[in-house]
């Protein structure tokens, strides 16, 4: 069923981790109705907006750094790719900080 993806433990781990947020913000949700807020974001969103946004946001950073790992490697003068946990770190921060302040 799932022989189309290459399931390496950091995928897992992400995916994993987006299930759990779902899972959350639904309970959150339900406990606690959300109200419109103004952040550093361009718009006024409610927290459902902010993971929305958070996750498109930390999707892209994981693209663009398994873009430019190989770019990285000649920069940096590395004998290998840099670590994928890397932009999971960064990627995951970045949600946060949106999901906090956004």
């Amino acid at each position: 069923m799932f022989n189309w993806m290459a399931w390496t433990l950091p995928v897992a781990v992400f995916f994993t981790c987006i299930v759990l947020m779902l899972v959350g913000m639904t309970v959150w949700e339900l406990r606690s109705p959300t109200v419109e807020r103004k952040g550093f974001l361009p718009i006024a969103t409610t927290r459902g907006d902010r993971l929305f946004i958070g996750l498109l946001s930390a999707a892209y950073v994981n693209l663009a750094f398994v873009a430019i790992s190989d770019k990285l490697m000649a920069w940096l003068s590395l004998a290998h790719e840099p670590s994928i946990w890397i932009s999971f770190v960064l990627s995951m921060a970045l949600l946060a900080l949106i999901m906090r302040r956004g």
